[in-house]
């Protein structure tokens, strides 16, 4: 059975939990802000997206965009082109849609409900903006925060459950730190992002290692427990890459596309079926959610261009949004040609 919130020494967690992410917290860009648009813009990229892989894309897309109506007014064409490689392009979209409606609103919004009213925005992300932005008293509970909180109250359910997840969020509720909830709700997510590991915690360095029943029981390794996941589907696929002069043949997804709708794609055999198919110059694997793909890129070349490919100009494809399959197929180029990407 897992621990009551009752049970737990708040002021005392409060305490080492602080005093530990003042003195251990690591230095990211968006922890040198309490703006709410650069906040907002970090949560949005951090929803489907590591850490260390976030950083430059954070910083290059402000340089891009660096406030509202900037990011309001882009062109779809340079938003996905700024975005490309971060995946689940609708945070983009959303993005650009929540930035409008806030043009509208005059300003950013200052409350919760109004942050989680915005397209794109969820309970996590509301409640991190209203916290580090606005110093609102609303528990941010992300997959580092939960398995904290699953630890530390020795919860067997599963943490995918709604009614586990209501039982911790009423632990988050009653520990957050109203005094300070935007560096308490960062602090819990630090902990389960740098000690409190999913495989192998490191109890033995944890400020709340005293606090912790699951280290009491010896059952930290455990939890928190997850629905098994579906085994992963493998496919292999051909990708062609078709040259003409200093152009490159490739096609756009129609805006209307379940997936990665505006994003120009290398052809497939199927899509070009009198393509004259030559050497394999590479092989890559790529996945999506749970398809692991293995892609055979080859050389070929084609008479006839269907309606909806284009001949881009290879010295200007970083001006177009490509799909991390193109990227990768393209990187095979480099080298068939001396190191020298396309």
């Amino acid at each position: 059975m897992s621990q009551t919130v009752p049970s737990l020494p708040i002021r005392a967690i409060r305490r080492l939990l602080l005093t530990w992410y003042r003195e251990s917290q690591r230095d990211l860009p968006w922890r040198r802000t309490r703006d709410p648009y650069r906040i907002w813009i970090s949560e949005i990229m951090l929803q489907q997206t590591r850490v260390a892989a976030a950083i430059a894309y954070y910083e290059r897309f402000l340089e891009r965009f660096p406030g509202i109506q900037e990011l309001a007014a882009a062109p779809e064409q340079d938003l996905l082109t700024a975005w490309a490689g971060l995946g689940y392009y609708a945070r983009a979209r959303n993005l650009q849609k929540a930035a409008k409606k806030i043009l509208e609103l005059g300003a950013f919004p200052r409350d919760h409900a109004s942050i989680r009213a915005l397209r794109g925005v969820g309970d996590y992300t509301a409640a991190a903006i209203a916290s580090i932005a606005f110093g609102l008293p609303h528990a941010a509970l992300d997959g580092n925060a939960i398995r904290v909180l699953s630890r530390l109250t020795a919860e067997r359910g599963n943490v995918a459950s709604t009614v586990v997840r209501k039982r911790l969020r009423a632990v988050a509720d009653r520990l957050i730190d109203p005094a300070q909830p935007g560096e308490f709700n960062q602090a819990w997510m630090e902990l389960g992002a740098v000690i409190c590991l999913p495989r192998e915690p490191q109890c033995s360095i944890c400020p709340l290692k005293s606090q912790c029943a699951a280290r009491r029981l010896g059952c930290q390794r455990e939890l928190p427990v997850k629905a098994v996941r579906a085994s992963p589907v493998e496919i292999e696929k051909q990708i062609l890459v078709i040259r003409k002069a200093a152009c490159i043949l490739l096609w756009q997804r129609e805006t209307e596309s379940r997936r990665l709708a505006g994003f120009w794609e290398l052809p497939e055999p199927a899509q070009l079926p009198q393509a004259k198919i030559g050497a394999r110059i590479g092989v890559f694997r790529h996945t999506i959610v749970n398809t692991n793909y293995s892609f055979h890129v080859h050389q070929a070349s084609t008479r006839s261009v269907p309606k909806r490919f284009l001949w881009l100009p290879m010295h200007r494809l970083h001006e177009f949004p490509l799909s991390t399959a193109a990227k990768k197929a393209l990187a095979c180029l480099a080298p068939q040609e001396g190191g020298q990407n396309p």
